[in-house]
């Protein structure tokens, strides 16, 4: 499978394009450090969209796997998969301005590493309340 890349880059290829994840290759490191306020903002907002996608995709399947038979429990799979892109475009645009607010403002360069791990961890954040406030109700 030498030329699957090349038609289907996906969105994994799109990203990585993007320069947001230092790569090793040829034994040199890529690691531009992001030094805008727009590229730390746009690192930070693309890693939590696509980790919440990651979540909230294969839990809408199994939502819809799961409930197909059911008269409106189908229909859950449907909000699952909103609230994982809803919520990263209305809050994670929010916080991702946040914390590049906050390095622009100490003069700090981001590494793209920075913005996987502030991405992901909002993700998790989310995901960790989200578990909470479901065993608070049991």
């Amino acid at each position: 499978m030498e030329g699957g890349e090349a038609g289907g880059g996906g969105l994994l290829q799109q990203i990585l394009s993007l320069r947001l994840v230092p790569r090793v290759g040829n034994g040199t490191t890529y690691s531009s450090p992001l030094s805008t306020f727009p590229e730390m903002w746009y690192g930070v907002f693309l890693w939590a969209l696509v980790s919440s996608l990651s979540f909230h995709v294969p839990a809408a399947l199994l939502a819809l796997f799961t409930l197909r038979h059911h008269k409106y429990g189908r229909f859950m799979s449907v909000s699952l998969l909103l609230m994982g892109i809803v919520g990263p475009i209305t809050a994670g645009i929010l916080t991702s301005a946040a914390i590049a607010g906050v390095y622009r403002a100490a003069g700090k360069k981001m590494i793209p590493f920075e913005a996987l791990i502030f991405g992901v961890g909002q993700t998790f954040c989310v995901v960790v309340v989200s578990f909470l406030r479901i065993l608070a109700t049991l």
